[in-house]
């Protein structure tokens, strides 16, 4: 056992000279005496591919030979027997070693993964482990959350004196073999024979070793997750892990967004929406989060903390950003704390790209680089200015995000509504906002509500990817106009909205241009400041109906009287 000293923390590597012992000798004696074998990462063996040591900051080959059959045959046979998810590891070590195997189930790669107990890490959360509270580790693999989860059960059990009960599905948190390492203390191990029956060993957990503590590795399927919520609304503490790099991608997961409380779209009332200067329907919390504090790892030493998750959630989805604390500990032990505004990336973490590369060609793995500290001030200047364009009048419009805090422009999946009447409205009025007929890529549905009652499979649809309906009455510019500048933050009650004429006309022929400005004069200078009615001169019913959709408009009413060629409208006050 080697053991080395970083600053006021004690670094554990445990035996990696039994590890190093299942490597061929080519391999094994390559590595033994290397400059940076305390900071090795893994050792990756291919067939027919150089083996290669993986280091913090770089890569290397091992040998100029490539890897054999017998290479691979001499490791398999020592270390134990590789389970369902494809991993083995070394007796009393929390070494990992994980197979490639082909379509025949023959192994063809090799992970060989170093396991390390490093003590005093959770230090820079030492006074949330002690508040009894529900923990959610996330970041990126290789950051240490197994590592951090193994010192916080050990914390737990050995200097709080809890019962902690470690779920080890694939033995990395307490290592290979029936007896666990002693990096967990006092804490007991119950091991997982399948990887998909890790809800049941955790339900299991709860009701037959009565644990004050839970501590599970890597909470990946939504029958994980709803045993996670079992366990906490017993009054059990958990300390998880789960698949996602910020509290972001976990809330657009539909699989594991239970464990922040849940998803759903509401549709609120009138006044409700009014008050809150959004659309009627509305993404929110389903209920209380499993876990009350998540932390976000984005480095070893560097780690965001959402002290109430409840909070967070609902200020993302209202669209405005957290604003968690930062904590850094360094080189000597000392946390520092402190508070910024979330700068977190809203592109889902499919489209990031992420970990070692696939091709034969080496590439260090690049060291990530935490999110620049940025003033309130200069950020809400830079965000005002990328966000103001003009109306078609010329006027500066401060565009907001989106209805639930989405990215401008927004896209939007039209059903049942006129195309043609959409593009018109978007451009005459410069709205930020996409059509789009991929209702994958959809910010948010724009139906007709007539229709949409009708359509069950897309409401369940809707439901199921957890984008928002906003739903009109009617296919009208009047109503779509309206509708679309709710969707983008630009709806008003209480102010008088600006009238393109052009929005309503059919085309830029003067006779229909002069009739919609008698009726906005009409409506302006006579029918609101006055409240009186208002006849107008006699049109025909093309130029009738364009005035119908102008009055509708302006929230009044109007009615079409006479006999044609007389037949004209009647402007009633609200």
């Amino acid at each position: 056992m080697v053991e080395q000293v970083l600053g006021d923390r004690q670094l554990i590597t445990d035996n990696l000279d039994q590890l190093l012992d299942i490597l061929p000798e080519a391999l094994r004696s390559h590595l033994q005496n290397h400059p940076q074998r305390p900071v090795l990462i893994e050792v990756v063996m291919d067939l027919g591919r150089q083996p290669e040591a993986r280091f913090p900051d770089q890569a290397e080959y091992l040998s100029t030979e490539s890897i054999s059959r017998a290479d691979l045959d001499y490791c398999i046979e020592r270390v134990s027997h590789f389970s369902g998810d494809n991993r083995a590891g070394i007796e009393r070590t929390l070494h990992r070693i994980s197979a490639m195997r082909n379509r025949q189930g023959e192994i063809i790669g090799l992970t060989c993964r170093v396991g390390r107990a490093v003590l005093g890490t959770t230090e820079i959360i030492r006074d949330l482990v002690e508040s009894g509270r529900s923990i959610l580790m996330l970041g990126r693999p290789g950051v240490g959350k197994t590592t951090a989860l193994r010192e916080i059960a050990r914390v737990l059990a050995d200097d709080l004196l809890k019962r902690v009960v470690i779920i080890d599905t694939s033995n990395e948190i307490a290592g290979d073999g029936d007896i666990p390492h002693p990096a967990i203390g006092r804490a007991r191990r119950m091991q997982v024979a399948r990887p998909e029956l890790q809800h049941q060993v955790m339900i299991e957990a709860v009701e037959n070793h009565m644990p004050e503590v839970i501590v599970i590795d890597e909470i990946g399927t939504e029958l994980e997750a709803v045993a996670a919520r079992t366990i906490a609304e017993r009054g059990v503490q958990l300390i998880g892990t789960a698949h996602g790099n910020r509290i972001e991608n976990l809330m657009k997961n539909p699989t594991l967004s239970d464990l922040v409380g849940g998803i759903q779209s509401v549709t609120l009332g009138d006044d409700e929406a009014r008050r809150r200067g959004s659309q009627k329907s509305v993404l929110e919390r389903k209920a209380p989060p499993t876990f009350e504090i998540a932390v976000e790892m984005l480095e070893r030493t560097r780690w965001i903390v959402h002290e109430e998750v409840a909070n967070t959630i609902d200020s993302l989805l209202r669209g405005r950003l957290p604003n968690p604390q930062v904590r850094t500990v360094s080189d000597s032990g000392k946390v520092t704390i402190t508070h910024e505004l979330s700068t977190a990336d809203p592109t889902p973490i499919e489209s990031a790209p992420s970990g070692w590369r696939s091709s034969g060609r080496m590439k260090p793995v690049p060291t990530p680089t935490a999110p620049a500290k940025t003033d309130f001030n200069e950020f809400q200047t830079l965000l005002d200015a990328s966000l103001q364009q003009q109306d078609p009048y010329g006027n500066t419009l401060n565009y907001m995000a989106g209805p639930n805090g989405e990215d401008l422009p927004l896209h939007v999946y039209p059903y049942a509504v006129s195309r043609s009447q959409l593009d018109q409205v978007i451009t005459t009025l410069n709205l930020p906002i996409v059509l789009t007929k991929d209702i994958d890529h959809a910010d948010v549905i724009f139906a007709l509500r007539s229709h949409l009652k009708h359509h069950s499979k897309l409401r369940n649809l809707a439901k199921n990817r957890q984008v928002p309906i906003h739903t009109v009455k009617s296919s009208t510019i009047p109503q779509i106009a309206r509708g679309l500048r709710r969707l983008v933050n630009m709806e008003d009650p209480g102010t008088p909205e600006l009238v393109d004429l052009k929005l309503f006309a059919g085309s830029s022929d003067d006779d229909e241009i002069e009739a919609l400005e008698e009726a906005r004069l009409a409506v302006e200078q006579i029918v609101i400041p006055k409240r009186q009615p208002v006849e107008l001169l006699p049109r025909s019913a093309s130029i009738r109906k364009m005035q119908h959709e102008l009055i509708e408009h302006y929230r009044l009413q109007s009615r079409s009287f006479g006999e044609d060629p007389n037949r004209r409208l009647r402007i009633y006050p609200a």
